[in-house]
């Protein structure tokens, strides 16, 4: 996937914003990021997961712990061509529903 359909797939989904943060690319749901990309550094993006996906998703070749980030509850994925186009929508759409469920229920309503 390129980076614009990578951005386009992230606006898509409901109440998502886009800001600059630390010089990445940040996408949001109610000012909370859910992916934050280093857009001058190869690609490089970060996405939230459970520990139990941590450990799954570190095994594979590409992704590691987050720089910066809560201890094995960030992943760090190389580039966008590590997961496929299926599994990096996945991805994005499992870390925005972990960072919505942190949320309180009045706001998590506006988006179910």
């Amino acid at each position: 996937m390129d980076i614009e359909s990578f951005r386009d797939y992230c606006l898509s989904l409901p109440g998502t914003t886009e800001g600059m943060k630390w010089d990445h690319l940040c996408f949001m749901i109610e000012e909370k990021i859910f992916v934050i990309l280093a857009i001058d550094d190869g690609n490089r993006f970060s996405t939230k997961c459970t520990p139990e996906e941590f450990d799954e998703l570190t095994a594979r070749d590409g992704i590691k712990q987050a720089y910066h980030l809560a201890k094995r509850q960030w992943v760090q994925i190389e580039n966008l061509d590590v997961l496929n186009d299926v599994e990096l929508k996945k991805r994005v759409a499992r870390s925005r529903e972990l960072v919505l469920a942190k949320l309180p229920k009045k706001i998590q309503a506006k988006y179910l």
